[in-house]
């Protein structure tokens, strides 16, 4: 499940696109594969989109017998004990935390904030963090392609192709919408 934020707390909307249009990019970018789906929780949610907000809508919905991955790249992990109330989401959720270029697993020191370390002890076999109240840390590498939505704007308004970077429909939608593109003078 794919979800758009519409408020993020951490940073500005990036290229000032709408919540509304990056919905529909991320529409036309899974349209076609039946085991994603997309969820406008985030935008009928006024104010900052939390994730703490979010997880809890989807327990809610979904019980507590069911499993919820959270899925995030390392640089948000990285970050994750700037986020409201971060130390309640490991009791709601797994994590699944996916290595980006530029962003690959600690090779020493923790990775987690020393606020919540000691409520993590590592699963050798299942190559997991386990929290003491069950929910699991999976770290995932993945293979790197330098594809990031920061670098995807930029070529855009370099006026370069991004094709292969992205959907060709959300491609045309950006440029049916001059989205990103320099500012004319």
């Amino acid at each position: 499940m794919f979800i758009p934020a519409a408020m993020p707390p951490h940073k500005e909307v990036a290229g000032g696109v709408s919540a509304e249009h990056r919905m529909e990019m991320v529409r036309l970018a899974i349209t076609g594969n039946p085991s994603f789906s997309l969820s406008d929780i985030e935008l009928r949610t006024p104010g900052k989109s939390y994730s703490i907000g979010t997880i809890q809508h989807f327990r809610r919905q979904y019980g507590n017998e069911s499993d919820i991955f959270f899925i995030l790249g390392m640089d948000a992990f990285l970050e994750i004990r700037t986020w409201k109330s971060f130390q309640e989401l490991f009791s709601l959720c797994h994590f699944i935390v996916m290595t980006r270029p530029g962003f690959d697993k600690p090779s020493s020191g923790p990775i987690f904030p020393p606020k919540i370390a000691s409520a993590f002890v590592y699963d050798e076999g299942g190559h997991r963090f386990v929290h003491r109240d069950g929910y699991c840390v999976y770290l995932q590498d993945i293979t790197f392609l330098e594809i990031s939505s920061t670098k995807i704007r930029e070529e855009v308004r370099r006026g370069r192709s991004v094709r292969y970077l992205l959907p060709i429909e959300v491609e045309g939608y950006i440029d049916r919408h001059r989205f990103y593109r320099a500012k004319e003078v």
